[in-house]
């Protein structure tokens, strides 16, 4: 956890808040949309977040709307936690790749296993690049340089995933 005693997720929920009041739902969603390719959020870990920023005073809880949605607002506190986290230093990646995890231990697949597993993760990584490909082109006719630089390593990300698939035994 960062020294403003905020996590990732937190601060990522915070960071969507400031576009305006969005329920767990909506800010799902917009983790979705515009963080999804390059930082992975569940809806357990935001509806897990809501609360502890709540009673923190980073956020507050609006009039509750159909089927007991509850919207959420930064707070003018929430605003200042969420700079002070800008400013901390991000630590370490920290690399979970499932395929590599399995791959790691091709011994004990068969080699069916293997290429099933490989062209899983080839269809999987040929439609994300192409996603994130057309996300930051959208970024960048929006203006949007950050989001589209951000999109930017997603696409990377995959094209790197892709070249290491080539090599990777059963392949």
């Amino acid at each position: 956890m960062a020294e403003t005693g905020i996590n990732p997720t937190a601060a990522a929920l915070l960071g969507l808040l400031h576009e305006g009041p969005m329920t767990g739902g909506q800010l799902m969603g917009q983790a979705e949309r515009r963080l999804g390719p390059f930082w992975s959020m569940t809806r357990s870990q935001v509806y897990r977040e809501l609360p502890a920023l709540a009673e923190m005073g980073y956020v507050r809880l609006g009039k509750p709307g159909p089927r007991s949605s509850q919207p959420y607002a930064i707070t003018a506190s929430g605003k200042r936690a969420f700079s002070r986290w800008l400013t901390d230093s991000p630590g370490r990646d920290a690399i979970r790749n499932p395929i590599a995890l399995r791959v790691a231990f091709g011994e004990q697949h068969s080699e069916g296993q293997m290429s099933t597993l490989i062209a899983g993760a080839n269809e999987y990584h040929t439609a994300a690049l192409a996603s994130a490909r057309e996300q930051a082109k959208e970024a960048k006719k929006a203006g949007d340089n950050f989001g589209a630089s951000a999109l930017e390593f997603a696409v990377a990300y995959h094209k790197a995933a892709l070249t290491w698939l080539k090599t990777a035994p059963g392949a």
